[in-house]
């Protein structure tokens, strides 16, 4: 980068009782600069944040603390998107607030990003976070930005609908790199969107830096000392399939009487405001039918980076007994991977890809007994699970989220030396019918609404 200063906002988003649209702040500037003295590019993130509860707020937050702590502060700030009707106290960095449904504040955030003198934009994509149908509003943000664009993407769907493979290759071809945290999502980019494999780069999902140490260490101070732990973590939803580790206690406890079964994650804010907490309560009342509601512990709340860590250092099993083959990350995964943990899961794409080689056992989608099997068989070999453990940690040091921000901001470099005005990427008319004429005209199509598969909200 060769400024040494950008301007960004000194003040908070606020709404004034009956005021609509952005708002204007008094700005300030920031000198930039790297850690060690070296001019590194400064980064505005596009993405959820935290105290938003969601997997890529969390995410975004970490990504952006390593990357502060490694660059300092002055490195990035964010745009946060906001769901309806919500408002979050967020930290200093976020210095603009998107409303996810209003197309305006899209536009009115890429005026904001070039008039800040940032160097490049990293924007988090899931489609299920924007506004407009499959997402489509981001597209308006992305035509009217001046800056390179590196997109991350928590999602890449090997059977997307018209609409979402229409909204990812516009995000493709106005992005200077993608990245992807699987060899899988790398593959569907290239076969399903036709995207360039030059233009991809395979960056692991981030994890702190957590030591390689007994379990029983780390809950001498808690309630679960002198029992044996299988965990999972992470916001409820029926497709986690947590019922079916429920469903294999009975079996495991016949073997291992001091197991219990911690579930710790509140229900996803999208799924409560759908159907409350339903999954929550049917959890609850299969694990009293069954007679284990004593061995099944449910932390009924979002857990911070720091719980998450925590918990997870705690427990002797990791098991991630999701429903479908179609989720292209688990940060939770990944988490568990980094401390060192046995690990139970069923193969969809990022934990087949992960656990590979002797790194987890993989068992069948719904499939309790086979959960069961597996967690008596780590159970009863102390050595196994061990080795099991040590051959997921050391994968993992390259996922250490420390390196991965210099990943991160060696990519963001090479976005910006090699920028130049993205040209709009051809999609077959028999792919996408009549709407390839809308985009060749320059105006985004209406696109119908769909859920957002895939990544791991």
């Amino acid at each position: 980068m060769s400024a040494n200063d950008f301007s960004v906002i000194s003040g908070r988003n606020f709404a004034l009782p009956g005021a609509a649209g952005p708002h204007v702040y008094e700005t300030k500037s920031v000198a930039i600069g790297g850690a060690d003295g070296s001019s590194n590019p400064a980064v505005a993130v596009i993405g959820n944040h935290i105290p938003r509860q969601c997997g890529i707020a969390t995410f975004t937050n970490d990504l952006c603390n390593a990357i502060t702590a490694r660059y300092g502060d002055a490195a990035v700030f964010v745009v946060a998107v906001n769901d309806p009707h919500s408002y979050y106290s967020y930290p200093a960095r976020v210095r603009f607030e998107l409303t996810e449904a209003d197309l305006s504040s899209y536009r009115a955030a890429a005026a904001f990003i070039n008039s800040s003198g940032v160097d490049v934009v990293s924007l988090q994509h899931e489609y299920g976070i924007f506004g407009g149908r499959s997402g489509s509003h981001i597209l308006h943000l992305l035509e009217h930005l001046t800056v390179p664009v590196v997109t991350t993407l928590h999602t890449v769907l090997r059977e997307p609908n018209v609409d979402q493979l229409v909204v990812m290759q516009e995000i493709a071809a106005r992005s200077d790199r993608l990245i992807v945290m699987s060899q899988h999502s790398s593959r569907f980019l290239q076969d399903v969107f036709r995207v360039p494999k030059t233009k991809i780069e395979m960056i692991p999902h981030g994890i702190p830096n957590l030591p390689f140490e007994e379990p029983a260490l780390f809950r001498k101070l808690s309630s679960t000392e002198g029992t044996t732990v299988l965990l999972t973590c992470g916001l409820l939803s029926p497709n986690k399939g947590l019922e079916n580790v429920i469903r294999a206690l009975p079996q495991i406890l016949s073997r291992n009487s001091d197991v219990v079964y911690i579930i710790a994650g509140a229900t996803h804010p999208h799924v409560r405001l759908i159907e409350g907490d339903r999954y929550l309560l049917q959890l609850q009342a299969l694990a009293r039918e069954l007679g284990v509601e004593e061995h099944v512990i449910f932390q009924n709340r979002f857990l911070s980076p720091q719980e998450m860590a925590s918990l997870v250092c705690s427990a002797d099993i990791y098991v991630t007994p999701y429903r479908y083959e179609a989720q292209a990350v688990s940060g939770t995964l990944a988490y568990a991977m980094g401390a060192g943990k046995a690990i139970i899961s069923t193969p969809y794409w990022h934990a087949a890809e992960l656990l590979d080689n002797g790194r987890g056992t993989l068992v069948p989608f719904e499939n309790p007994a086979a959960i069961a099997q597996a967690a008596v068989d780590l159970l009863d070999n102390d050595a196994a699970r061990h080795s099991m453990g040590k051959r997921a940690y050391l994968h993992s040091r390259p996922m250490v989220w420390d390196q991965v921000a210099h990943s991160y901001m060696r990519t963001f470099a090479r976005a910006c030396s090699n920028h130049m005005q993205p040209a709009r990427m051809e999609i077959p008319r028999q792919t996408v019918g009549g709407l390839a004429a809308d985009r060749r005209s320059g105006s985004l199509p209406a696109l119908s609404s769909a859920p957002s598969p895939g990544g791991e909200l």
